[in-house]
């Protein structure tokens, strides 16, 4: 099977197009952890129930509340090509309940 791969200029992670077609401007892309759940942005505030914590190494991903894919942000910046890292169940389960969440702290 061949590696997918979405669209991205200038190695700029805000800038992908999700092999779904989904953009930041569209369905809106959420920054995640290496297990793909979307993190808590929010500074000293305490991280809310199903998201994560910001992570301590800033080892971030982009997930596609979409369709699932996740992609990692350091192999963008520093190739600016943007592989499917993996994809995340976003139906169901902790990954669904943490994209409620953070477009609930989003509005």
């Amino acid at each position: 099977m061949d590696n997918e791969f979405a669209d991205v200029i200038d190695h700029d992670v805000t800038t992908i197009t999700c092999v779904c077609g989904n953009t930041v401007s569209t369905e809106g892309l959420i920054q995640a952890n290496s297990q793909g759940v979307p993190v808590h942005i929010g500074g000293n505030t305490p991280v809310p129930a199903g998201l994560a914590a910001w992570p301590e190494d800033e080892d971030l991903y982009t997930l596609c509340p979409a369709c699932g894919r996740v992609y990692h942000d350091v192999v963008i910046e520093e190739t600016g090509t943007a592989p499917v890292a993996f994809r995340v169940d976003i139906a169901a389960g902790p990954i669904a309940e943490a994209i409620r969440v953070h477009w609930d702290l989003s509005t």
